[in-house]
């Protein structure tokens, strides 16, 4: 498998990671295979936040990779706040908050640092200075080994690439999602921020055992989201539709890592399969991009 170093700080990661949100953890036998034949595939990045079952996501990664901490690099994400026994949860990006919810995190995922920590989304109301303010306090006293933001609004992006020293940005990236190319991709790149792909099978929509073909999604018409999965399908010859479309995602040069999630072991094999096929060549990326209706970012600009 592939790493490469998330933006300048010290952390490496596999190509294909793995989003712990689809984790089946109501088969916790189930759960904990798909995280240790993830490890055995070559994965070693791992992706979970403090919201994903109000911490029970958390303290299960936690669990299984106890014994095996420095083998794994392990994220997560804070800002949802959530009060114990309700429902529903509150944005909250004050500093107060962040130190404080990083040591439950810490408790949950059993480690005593953390290898990425993120804003788990942003607005361009929050202190953006009191959340890099925190961010570089974890960094000194050693809790955090790096941060960055997950989000898809480009005005939050921009303060953070312009302020802050945040190593990735975490977003929606598929054939099907093309609205981080407008700007935002090439910003990234060119400041050494490293972009963090979730969603690059378009929720299994670019699979080639997909069967919600009549839905559309996002701006795309259910004709376009099946011509996109053929697309995906012919372009090499007896290769999955979801690994041409991982390698699509990892054919920008400013995305270090993919992230796509598997609730079966049988999904994550294939995923992961696609470290094995090539690149995608420029023509190859061309070919696919010129067929497929651009789309933009329409809020947050």
């Amino acid at each position: 498998m592939k790493e490469n170093r998330l933006g300048n700080s010290d952390v490496v990661v596999s190509e294909i990671g793995f989003g712990c949100m689809s984790l089946p953890l109501e088969d916790a036998q189930a759960a904990e295979a798909i995280l240790y034949k993830a490890l055995d595939l070559g994965v070693t990045f791992f992706d979970t936040a403090d919201l994903y079952g109000q911490g029970r996501n958390e303290a299960f990664v936690g669990r299984t990779f106890k014994s095996m901490r420095h083998q794994v690099v392990l994220a997560t994400k804070v800002g949802n706040r959530w009060t114990p026994g309700q429902s529903g949860w509150t944005w909250d990006a004050s500093k107060a908050y962040i130190l404080r919810a990083v040591e439950d995190s810490l408790r949950r995922l059993q480690t005593d640092y953390i290898d990425l920590y993120q804003l788990h989304g942003g607005t361009i109301e929050d202190s953006i200075d009191d959340v890099i303010e925190a961010f570089e306090s974890l960094v000194q006293s050693g809790k955090i080994r790096a941060y960055g933001i997950s989000s898809i609004r480009p005005n939050v992006i921009r303060e953070y690439v312009r302020k802050s020293n945040i190593a990735s940005v975490m977003m929606q990236y598929s054939l099907l999602d093309s609205r981080p190319e407008e700007t935002i991709l090439d910003l990234l790149q060119k400041n050494n921020i490293s972009v963090i792909a979730r969603g690059p099978v378009a929720g299994g929509r670019l699979s080639d055992k997909e069967t919600r073909g009549t839905e559309p999604y996002l701006d795309h018409s259910p004709e376009t989201v099946a011509r996109a999965r053929d697309l995906l399908s012919c372009l090499r010859e007896g290769v999955p539709a979801s690994q041409v479309a991982i390698r699509f995602a990892l054919s920008h040069p400013a995305v270090a890592t993919a992230i796509p999630g598997a609730s079966r072991e049988e999904q994550l094999v294939q995923n992961v399969g696609a470290a094995d096929i090539s690149p995608l060549t420029p023509d190859e990326r061309a070919q696919l991009a010129l067929q497929i209706p651009k789309i933009v970012y329409q809020l947050h600009r």
